[in-house]
């Protein structure tokens, strides 16, 4: 656990950048009709300081990155702006990055991503072809910073080394992690980002929801009683159980930075204030063990 307060913003790695303690995911501003809504959120976001924005281009069929584009035309603010590359069968060689950026780019209106992420392992695919294709994406100067999503530890590792060799540091591993979710513990993932000085990026921080939907009664009783917790450490500080889960994974370590989802205005605040408190070494412990995974 981080013992000093969370801080407004974190390192993305060793890359000597730093964005906003909390980003937010776009993956649903793709989806349905009130596009008005995006704008009304991505101006309550950049209001509150948050400007780090995660999208990728199979969001929407890139509909996602259109959706910032058109924000960032209407706002003028700066924003750090974060896409994916995905590799699908027959698309896995540098050429097909590079050439996925470009598009992506263009969605975006963009010079150059502040960081790009390959967006899955694909199966059998010689990682050495990824790293490549990231090292000619900063070369080109069309990628600032790079990284990998879903990726495993020793993976993480491999990457990384081949990356090094360029002078490029890997700046994020974009994993699932929640408090309904805590793989990236056991699984070498945090570890390797502790280890290798590589930011965690944290998707579905608040489990699409589930850490505050009312579970059937008698159903699950453990995820009962973490709601109940959450609910109860929130009260204490005058916030939402939503807000207490994003603040334990703030203080859960250093390198993790969540980017909980925000379709509406509202939800955008209400994760902006998590960043306002921190939990007591108590909250903290109460949350960790109603959450941890069954022996």
């Amino acid at each position: 656990m981080a013992s000093a307060a969370a801080s407004a913003t974190r390192p993305l790695g060793k890359t000597g950048f730093d964005v906003p303690a909390l980003g937010v995911g776009t993956n649903r501003w793709s989806k349905g009709a009130n596009d008005g809504a995006v704008l009304e959120t991505y101006k309550a976001l950049l209001d509150g300081g948050v400007n780090f924005l995660d999208t990728a281009e199979v969001y929407g069929f890139g509909k996602s990155e259109r959706l910032i584009s058109d924000c960032i035309r209407q706002d003028g603010r700066p924003v750090i702006v974060a896409s994916k590359f995905a590799p699908f069968i027959a698309r896995t060689s540098p050429r097909h990055l590079l050439a996925a950026l470009d598009a992506s780019l263009a969605r975006l209106g963009l010079p150059a991503l502040d960081l790009y992420y390959v967006h899955f392992p694909f199966p059998f695919t010689d990682l050495d072809s990824f790293a490549e294709g990231l090292i000619e994406a900063v070369k080109s100067g069309k990628a600032r910073h790079v990284g990998v999503s879903n990726f495993s530890g020793d993976q993480m590792r491999r990457i990384a080394e081949r990356l090094d060799r360029a002078g490029i540091p890997l700046a994020a591993n974009e994993v699932h992690y929640s408090l309904l979710n805590r793989k990236a513990e056991t699984n070498g993932v945090l570890d390797a980002c502790r280890e290798l000085n590589v930011a965690l990026v944290a998707y579905f921080p608040l489990a699409s929801g589930r850490l505050t939907r009312s579970a059937d009664p008698g159903r699950d009783p453990k995820l009962e009683v973490l709601q109940k917790t959450l609910v109860e450490v929130g009260q204490a500080h005058q916030a939402s159980a939503s807000q207490a889960a994003l603040a334990w994974l703030l203080a859960r370590d250093p390198h993790i930075i969540p980017i909980p989802g925000a379709s509406k205005a509202r939800h955008a605040v209400e994760n902006i204030a998590a960043l306002s408190w921190t939990l007591t070494d108590d909250e903290f412990a109460q949350i960790d063990a109603a959450s941890a995974p069954a022996p």
